[in-house]
């Protein structure tokens, strides 16, 4: 049994109020689908572990806001237990798996490498179409994002060692930058890019 996108939605409509924050989650909630559907896996499973592997983010900054321990040693496991009982235990793995430095769990399988991945390539795309001259996913290229990749002063924040986590999918990068780019203009409304 896997929470239904509708469900989780719902979830980030009572969790997560930054409009940013929401907007990235489906971002990699369609990136995780189109790559589970590539490779012949539960779409749906991984639609939904995209899609809400940061319910736990807000929560767990309003709690060290107040002198709570820090979010990314809790970022992941909050969201896993959050989430008992509407996820296989595959799908609660690879959610505390994505902030393994937080979580001590490691990425083992197809669906953990994806969401590290997923996550992480988000973010560099939505910078891209950030910097373009009408803001939007339609103009940014996949052959711009290999050189925005190996800008390391370009989207600063994101980890390029985590986007490479798609080469334990057996993608090139090229063909990840290709198909994770390909799905977000496919949703650019639902982004607002």
């Amino acid at each position: 049994m896997t929470i239904t996108r509708e469900e989780g939605l719902k979830l980030l409509d009572t969790n997560i109020a930054d409009l940013s924050m929401r907007k990235h989650l489906i971002a990699v909630s369609a990136v995780m689908k189109k790559l589970a559907e590539m490779r012949g896996e539960d779409a749906a499973l991984w639609g939904a572990v995209g899609l809400l592997h940061d319910l736990d983010l807000e929560k767990l900054e309003k709690e060290e806001a107040s002198g709570g321990p820090p979010v990314m040693t809790r970022h992941g496991r909050v969201s896993a237990e959050m989430l008992k009982g509407s996820m296989p235990e595959e799908g609660l793995h690879a959610i505390m798996a994505h902030n393994e430095e937080g979580t001590g769990v490691k990425a083992e399988k197809s669906i953990d490498y994806a969401i590290v991945a997923a996550d992480a390539v988000s973010g560099i795309i939505i910078a891209a179409a950030l910097v373009m001259p009408h803001k939007t996913l339609a103009e940014v290229k996949a052959s711009s994002l290999r050189k925005r990749f190996k800008d390391r002063s370009f989207a600063r924040n994101v980890d390029r060692n985590r986007i490479l986590y798609c080469t334990k999918l057996e993608m090139t990068l090229e063909d990840f930058f290709a198909v994770s780019l390909e799905t977000m203009q496919d949703i650019s409304s639902e982004l607002g890019l």
